[in-house]
């Protein structure tokens, strides 16, 4: 797929609606999803049209997976976590975005995945705004 370098970033409906943003890096726009059960990013590389990996050039691939390691760095500088999750599905939503978890042992979907286990869990405000302002500064 050739992207389009004219055309403007759109973030889905459904990530905007469903996230909280964080930071716009390099590449990606930085949004944590918005469930208090799960510490948990979601990396939207700023490409109009990107659906798949192959969508981005190789320049935006290699940026893409070095934004993937400093979100699980980030991620373990402000959550106890077991394991941390990394994965692109699209079933949903098609525009191209990374999900990277921060997964304990005794979260209420361990060991299976994240995505469907039951109703979000919102963040209190403060609580979401203070896990924020920690991403932005471990970030």
């Amino acid at each position: 797929m050739n992207l389009d370098p004219q055309a403007q970033f759109e973030l889905d409906p459904r990530l905007n609606r469903d996230t909280v943003f964080v930071a716009n890096w390099k590449l990606c726009q930085v949004r944590l999803m918005d469930d208090a059960r799960f510490p948990w990013l979601v990396l939207v590389p700023r490409r109009a049209g990107a659906v798949e990996l192959d969508d981005l050039d190789e320049d935006d691939r290699t940026r893409l997976m070095h934004e993937i390691q400093r979100a699980m760095k980030t991620l373990r500088g402000v959550a106890d976590c077991d394991k941390l999750n990394v994965g692109a599905l699209g079933n949903v939503v098609r525009q191209l975005h990374v999900h990277v978890v921060a997964r304990r042992k005794d979260d209420p979907a361990w060991p299976g995945p994240v995505w469907g286990h039951g109703p979000a869990q919102h963040y209190l405000p403060a609580a979401r705004d203070k896990l924020v302002a920690d991403l932005r500064r471990d970030g």
